[in-house]
């Protein structure tokens, strides 16, 4: 089945409006993109950001008159829109296989690969793990990821304990039993986040080493080493339980953090850990340490 796909320019402030037009006029979704590639990082509690120049994109069937749809447009939002108007027809396709021909193998360190389905690899001494795009975040393509990544592959988790806390598709929960850990488990607020993590766990062999768990069913023990690769607010925040989840001496990991953010989530670790400086990718960074 092919599409209309309509996309118009705006002011934040109309962006939410216009989404609500298109849904009226029947668009079958709405979604939002940055008109000049300007990020959006962490809101605040409470707040919902969006880029000051929006690209609003909406899909409708053939059947609808874009044409109609741009003059309903600028009659509603007169002043509001400009005129970076498109509209094209979108021809239907397996649009998760179309994603991966862009999703290419991935080496971390000496001894970790990272690859979709049908591009195994095969090296001496490295270990394989398959990942397909899915329900939840974390493909090994951010830098948030793959600075965890690159950790694992990096250190000896032979026979430990792992607490993956924030798993979203367990790829560091996988990579840790496939690089020896003993035994993984993975936590997230996010029902999908676990159905994704055992979805990966049984793809990669690791189903009986993995497990889940919703963060409110969680009873928290000391782990060997813990991954928390989320944001700062809620590593600040949450500090005090990651903390208690890793054993004296045990190891921390904590991503999602950017650049000019990782002197405040470090200094709240600092009194429990030895912390490393700083490793960074792009405008990321990772924080790690040794429980004091």
């Amino acid at each position: 089945m092919a599409w209309h796909q309509i996309s118009v320019v705006s002011n934040a402030a109309s962006a939410s409006d216009i989404a609500d037009f298109f849904s009226e006029l029947g668009a079958v979704s709405v979604t939002y993109m940055s008109a000049e590639s300007q990020p959006v990082y962490e809101p605040n509690i409470g707040e919902t950001k969006i880029w000051e120049h929006t690209q609003t994109i909406a899909l409708f069937e053939l059947d609808a008159s874009p044409e109609l749809i741009k003059t309903l447009l600028f009659k509603q939002f007169p002043g509001e829109i400009t005129h970076d108007w498109h509209a094209e027809v979108l021809e239907d396709q397996v649009w998760e296989r179309s994603w991966m021909a862009h999703y290419k193998p991935m080496k971390f360190g000496d001894h970790l690969w990272v690859y979709p389905t049908g591009q195994e690899q095969f090296e001496a001494n490295t270990v394989s793990l398959i990942l397909d795009p899915g329900l939840a975040f974390g493909t090994g393509t951010h830098p948030t990821t793959a600075l965890c990544l690159e950790w694992l592959a990096s250190h000896d988790v032979t026979g430990k304990t792992v607490i993956d806390f924030g798993c979203g598709s367990g790829i560091l929960a996988v990579a840790a039993i496939l690089l020896g850990a003993k035994e993984a488990h993975a936590i997230d607020i996010d029902p999908q986040a676990l159905t994704a993590t055992r979805d990966n766990a049984e793809k990669n062999k690791v189903s009986s080493k993995i497990t889940t768990y919703l963060a409110e069913d969680f009873t928290a023990f000391e782990a060997d080493i813990v991954l928390a690769n989320i944001l700062a607010k809620p590593l600040i925040e949450l500090s005090p339980l990651i903390s208690a989840l890793v054993r004296p001496q045990g190891e921390l990991v904590l991503s999602g953090i950017l650049k000019e953010q990782a002197e405040s989530v470090s200094r709240v670790y600092q009194a429990n850990f030895t912390m490393n400086a700083p490793s960074t990718q792009d405008d990321w960074c990772r924080l790690d340490g040794v429980k004091k």
